[in-house]
Order: structure tokens, then sequence, then C-alpha cells
């Protein structure tokens, strides 16, 4: 089937970051039947629930924003709830997406898919090609059976589902929740509490060595839109900047943005994680597609909304 600005879409998990994100850009680019339910709504992880949703309101594509996430703590954990309800999640989409002859399927995922000492920049081919980060293994391993799922039904069927792997995610929308966050909200959150605390000092974790790569979440919305436009020869691709920062130069820029003036405290003593993290995005690159957000440009915008939201903020409380 032919898509058009009328064709349903489904966003699973359309009131998160990466969700948000895409309902925008959709709704910017004149795609006017969007659907989106909330977890009170339909439970992603019910098969029948999900089987049922999908066959009545007939979506022509699905993009799949939703997954449970959390930081390392979280992961460490809380493994078995990591990979099974991820995994419940995806497979009920992915499977019900199939048996229903939904057209196109756009699975989300992460780089964590990636092993943990694979050379960089990080390649598509490098996937199963090593042992994962442990420290979120198990969220990584849900991400890829479905990214094989996805890869499994396109070689069989011929079915035009595709996966999107970005870096580092950031923007409005996102959970600032310092238990639960990842490393830039979990900054901007610090540095703007200990600005409004007399300027204190900000404590962070490892050296500051650790090269880090950042993509605002309205880039990973234009390449989604990209793939819902185009169909994409491969069944797995980048999505990123191509270019990382050392977590001490994002440090000293979102300080610098906030308005802190303490002192940065490194706890030497905390773990740095993986020595670098870049993806390589050549291959959406050849295909047309390349990020337009600077870092600089992105961590102000980011700022600006934590500000005009910061009485409301999203903070991700994990129950298990």
């Amino acid at each position: 089937m032919k898509l058009n600005k009328s064709s349903n879409i489904y966003i699973a998990g359309h009131l998160g970051m990466v969700g948000s994100a895409c309902w925008r850009i959709l709704k910017k680019f004149g795609y006017s039947n969007l659907i989106g339910r909330t977890s009170k709504e339909l439970d992603l992880r019910n098969q029948s629930q999900v089987y049922d949703f999908l066959r009545g309101s007939k979506p022509d594509v699905i993009i799949d924003a939703a997954a449970k996430v959390g930081g390392i703590i979280a992961n460490k954990d809380y493994p078995y709830q990591f990979l099974m309800e991820n995994m419940q999640i995806q497979n009920n989409l992915i499977s019900a997406a199939h048996q229903n002859n939904v057209s196109k399927f756009i699975f989300l995922g992460s780089s964590c898919i990636y092993p943990k000492l694979a050379p960089q920049p990080l390649k598509e081919e490098y996937l199963l090609n090593g042992s994962l980060e442990p420290t979120n293994e198990w969220y990584a391993i849900a991400k890829i059976s479905g990214v094989k799922l996805c890869e499994a039904i396109s070689s069989q069927y011929g079915k035009d589902f595709v996966s999107l792997m970005p870096t580092n995610l950031y923007g409005p929308n996102d959970n600032f929740d310092l238990q639960t966050s990842h490393v830039l909200p979990a900054m901007i959150r610090k540095f703007h509490d200990a600005k409004v605390n007399n300027h204190s000092n900000v404590n962070l974790w490892g050296s500051g060595a650790p090269m880090r790569e950042f993509l605002h979440v309205d880039d990973l919305a234009s390449a989604v839109l990209f793939a819902l436009e185009n169909n994409l020869p491969r069944s797995l691709y980048n999505v990123g900047t191509g270019l990382d920062v050392t977590i001490k130069e994002l440090a000293e820029t979102i300080q610098s943005h906030v308005g802190h003036k303490g002192k940065i405290v490194w706890d030497t003593t905390k773990p740095d994680g993986t020595p670098r993290k870049l993806m390589d995005v050549s291959k959406m690159a050849t295909l047309g597609w390349e990020y337009s957000t600077e870092l600089k440009e992105g961590i102000e915008k980011t700022y600006s909304w934590f500000l005009e939201n910061k009485n409301h903020l999203k903070e991700v409380k994990l129950k298990f």
C-alpha cells in the first residue's frame, strides 16, 4: 500500500520523549490520522489486548517508541523486568503487526545493542560480534531480539519492517529524575538545582574522560519521518550525529548554559563505563538523512523547555 497524509499511523509510546517528538513532526508535515493510546488504555505487555487493538484500529504504519527504560542502577537491580517487559512490548507489537498486515513497521532501539568493545565508530555490522556492556545488557538483549525479529519478517516475508538505532537522546519530555535519568538530563537537573541552591558544588561520577555522542530527539523524529516516506533497503540503521564530546566537555557546556557558578567535583571512585561510544551514521547519510541540531543549540533548547516545565516534569519512578 502506498502511504499518504491520511494513512493511519499508530505511535506506540506517544507520550514519551521519542513518541511525542514523532507525533509533533508528523503533525507538522500534515499527517492527519495519528493514533495513540496511554498505558492505562492499552497494556502493550498483554498479547490479546495488542492484537485486538490493531485488528480494530487497522494502522497502516506502526512506530514503536514504547519501552521500559532506566539507568544503570535500574538495569542492575531489575534484570528480569527489563528483559521480559521489553520483549513482551515489542514482540506483541511486531507479531500483531505482521498478522494484521501492517504495511510498515519502524522499530526504535538503542546504541547499547552493540558490543562493549566494538571498534569505533560503531557500524551496523558489529551487531552480535562481541559481549555487551554488563550495566545494560538486559535492555540490550531485548532490543537485539526486536531488531532480529524485524529482520526475520523483512527477509522471510518481504515486508517493510525496519529498525533505527539512535545514539544517546535528549530533549523535551525527557526524564529528569536523578535516580532513573540518563547523563544529559541528569546534568541539567543537577546544575540547575545547584544554581538555585546558592551555586553549590556539583558532584559527578567518574573522571569526565569518556566520550559520548548525543542526538536531539527532534532529529531522531526527522529520521523516523525519513524512514516513513522512503523504503530503506536494509533492515538496520544507526541514527546519530557522528560526533562525540567528553563527559567533562558536556558538563562544562551544560554548566555554562545553566549559569551555574560553583565547582564541578569529579568522583573518580565511581566507574567511567565504556571509554567511547560513537555511531557510524554513513548508511543513513548515503540515503540522504543527516542530523540538524548542534549540541550547544540542543542543550539551550532543552534547558529552556526544562525551565518552562520544571513544576510538572516527568519523573520516571520504577515500579516492579
